[in-house]
């Protein structure tokens, strides 16, 4: 029998081939934090939105919620992760303000660190297709509360704005002095408004409605403001239909705890 023998020199060789493998090196660079966070208030939910990541390797993006805006006491704790640049939290509270960052992570599995940006949102009740009859004709259900989410009589004490069609002008009314309004303009949603603004009240606590136009609500109640805003649907002299949101977070222009009725009389304005 023969008995084949290797050459000491070639298992010297394979050894070499074995040894001289490259290993390519791992991956621990992360991404850069996600820039360009935007947000926009919803009912019970807030939408996000981020400019893309450039890197070629990025794997998609990882939401994050916090109660305050840093600090040991509320560490921002993941809510989700998406491959788009766009992300719903859902089940918030309204009217309770909650923090939020974005990170970009890798195929490699690296996690950048959180988006820089002062990110934050506060929920706030919504409805659409509500609609007020004329003071004139339907007194009954010309008037809307906002804290209650209602409709009520047009000079139900309660009431935050009514609708008036006297002379054929077709306006919306403030009818009582701790409550100012204005127009805000046309717009396509009634997400165009996101904040309301400082100044440009009404001096009359009146506004001419336009189909299309939203309109901004301020409301006093123990010192503190509440806001509200509403987008015309639909309008003629005998109806105007509208979409509206509610911000119960007192002083937060963001667009309500009810109002306390017992601790002050509200005073109605002169109808002209």
């Amino acid at each position: 029998m023969r008995i084949w023998l290797v050459p000491l020199a070639a298992l010297v060789v394979f050894a070499s081939c074995e040894d001289d493998r490259v290993v390519a090196p791992r991956d621990l660079t992360p991404p850069a934090s996600p820039r360009g966070v935007y947000n926009v208030t919803g009912d019970g939910e807030v939408f996000l939105s981020w400019e893309a990541n450039t890197e070629s390797d990025v794997a998609g993006y990882r939401i994050y919620k916090a109660a305050c805006l840093n600090g040991s006491s509320c560490p921002y704790l993941p809510v989700g992760t998406t491959t788009q640049t766009n992300f719903v939290v859902t089940g918030l509270t309204n009217g309770t303000t909650r923090y939020f960052g974005v990170t970009a992570f890798d195929r490699a599995g690296n996690e950048s660190e959180l988006s820089h940006q002062d990110t934050f949102d506060t929920p706030r009740p919504e409805g659409f297709g509500r609609t007020l009859t004329n003071a004139t004709d339907g007194p009954a259900t010309a008037g809307y509360d906002f804290s209650a989410f209602s409709v009520r009589p047009w000079d139900d004490t309660r009431t935050d704005i009514y609708f008036s069609a006297a002379g054929g002008a077709l306006r919306m009314a403030a009818p009582f002095t701790d409550t100012d309004i204005q127009d805000a303009g046309y717009a396509m949603t009634l997400d165009a408004v996101d904040f309301a603004p400082s100044a440009g009240w009404s001096p009359t606590g009146t506004v001419e409605l336009i189909d299309g136009h939203c309109y901004v609500v301020r409301i006093l109640s123990g010192g503190a403001y509440n806001y509200a805003k509403f987008r015309v649907r639909s309008l003629d002299v005998s109806a105007v239909t509208f979409d509206w949101a509610y911000q119960i977070a007192p002083n937060n222009p963001e667009l309500k705890s009810a109002r306390p009725r017992e601790e002050s009389v509200r005073l109605r304005r002169a109808v002209s």
